[in-house]
């Protein structure tokens, strides 16, 4: 009798840490919005790390005002900054943002716009020319969301080229920025260990895939105070102690 009650009561919670690993699961994938007339749009209100990315399209940022603002709990913790697109272009307002919003105390990261049809060493020199990434900086990031009348083999290919490059340079692996379809039709399994920025907006939940992320592009019509145009805003799927590992050491 006794054995039989030991095996009825493992057996009790097995299921009840299936239905609580079931419970978590769906609440997990909840996403909760919240309206905020000062920011434009409906946040995500379960994530803790909010932040924006930015190009010289933005103008003429006042970094401390976006440093400042906060409605509730949230607050701009990260941002994004474009700093080279090719083998040869700079973002004209990469040094100014860059500089500006670490003064203010921002995590900056730097992205790099590539093409497939470009050589992949030459545009990773131009990046690494202009982008002088630091101890406490997030890692360079491959925005990759072209094909270029490409093949996926190519693309691959000369993405981790850059990839690879830049791991080499800083000693931390690149964050990868794309679009669930492009990621699915053209990178794939082969990348799935380098961290995602994934772009999924216009849709009210978060981005469906398997695949894990890390960031998720929610809204491309932001506002924040200093900038006086749209941005992009950001969430990261982690705390501040997360974000903070994920740096470059």
């Amino acid at each position: 009798m006794k054995s039989i009650r030991i095996r009825l009561l493992l057996i009790l919670l097995v299921v009840l840490a299936a239905a609580a690993y079931l419970w978590w699961r769906g609440q997990e994938k909840q996403v909760k919005f919240v309206r905020y007339e000062e920011f434009g749009i409906d946040m995500p209100v379960n994530y803790k790390i909010h932040g924006i990315d930015v190009s010289k399209f933005q103008k003429d940022i006042n970094w401390a005002a976006v440093k400042q603002m906060q409605v509730d709990k949230i607050r701009i913790s990260f941002a994004f900054i474009k700093a080279t697109e090719g083998i040869t272009r700079q973002d004209a307002a990469f040094k100014q943002n860059w500089d500006r919003a670490g003064k203010v105390g921002l995590i900056r990261g730097a992205y790099h716009f590539f093409y497939a049809t470009r050589d992949p060493l030459k545009q990773a020199i131009n990046f690494h020319n202009v982008a002088y990434l630091q101890s406490g900086d997030l890692p360079p990031v491959l925005d990759i969301e072209t094909s270029n009348n490409q093949p996926a083999a190519v693309i691959r290919s000369t993405a981790k080229i850059w990839l690879e490059e830049m791991e080499k340079v800083y000693k931390v692996k690149p964050i990868i920025y794309t679009n669930i379809h492009f990621y699915e039709t053209y990178l794939g399994s082969e990348f799935d260990r380098y961290p995602l920025w994934i772009a999924h907006y216009y849709q009210k939940e978060r981005p469906r895939s398997d695949r894990a992320w890390l960031f998720w592009q929610h809204s491309d019509i932001g506002r924040v105070n200093g900038i006086r145009t749209t941005v992009d805003f950001n969430v990261f799927k982690g705390d501040s102690t997360d974000l903070a590992k994920l740096c470059i050491p």
